[in-house]
């Protein structure tokens, strides 16, 4: 049974592609489904994103993490890997996350489609999602999705990653201080250690899961 999802609710949300295909492997493919997120992340908008760029070719998605009063979702954490995505998100327009999913994976599988001249689908299932009930939950959740590229080996500090939200993190300090304030903490340096502390993230490594999968 699909979960309902209401305003004001936060939400793990994630999704992989078939047979753990590397679908996001290319520098552009990765920009490409960060720009699609944003652009259907709007309620404003009146066409797909492929029309809207081949009538507008220099149009351009904002970064995703500032707030949009058009805005479905906020998001307020996100990590886009080489074979899935993970998206920590709240919600402002509730009951429309699955149609907004949809449209999102919808559009990057055409896009993906059509550029390698393949057919069928791209992912593994119908995405999936983890309500968010506690501040642990959630400061927990968001270090996990921060931390995916090195407890994948792909890099050796998550602020390497290009396609995270970790590097907006600790690089602008409006993302801490004004944007996210359902994240409660609010200091650069701090969220810094806390996503960093890798001692700490091994010793608790059996309760994220738990956190994240139950």
């Amino acid at each position: 049974m699909r979960n309902k999802h209401y305003q004001d609710e936060i939400w793990h949300i994630f999704n992989k592609s078939i047979a753990k295909y590397g679908i996001f492997n290319d520098l552009k493919n990765a920009q490409r489904f960060i720009k699609i997120f944003g652009y259907y992340n709007n309620k404003l908008i009146l066409k797909s994103y492929s029309h809207c760029l081949r009538d507008n070719p220099d149009y351009k998605v904002g970064n995703i993490l500032y707030p949009s009063n058009d805005a479905y979702v906020k998001i307020l954490s996100y990590c886009i890997m080489p074979d899935h995505y993970h998206f920590l998100i709240k919600i402002l327009e509730e009951k429309t996350l699955s149609k907004l999913i949809n449209n999102i994976e919808n559009s990057y599988t055409r896009y993906f489609n059509i550029k390698f001249e393949r057919k069928g689908p791209l992912w593994q299932s119908a995405f999936k999602s983890i309500q968010i009930k506690s501040n642990e939950q959630l400061l927990h959740v968001s270090r996990y999705i921060h931390l995916n590229p090195t407890s994948s080996n792909l890099v050796k500090r998550p602020e390497d990653w290009l396609f995270s939200s970790y590097k907006d993190f600790i690089s602008n300090e409006r993302i801490l201080k004004e944007y996210m304030k359902e994240i409660s903490i609010r200091s650069i340096k701090k969220y810094k250690k806390f996503v960093n502390n890798n001692k700490d993230y091994q010793r608790r490594l059996k309760l994220i899961k738990k956190l994240i999968l139950e």
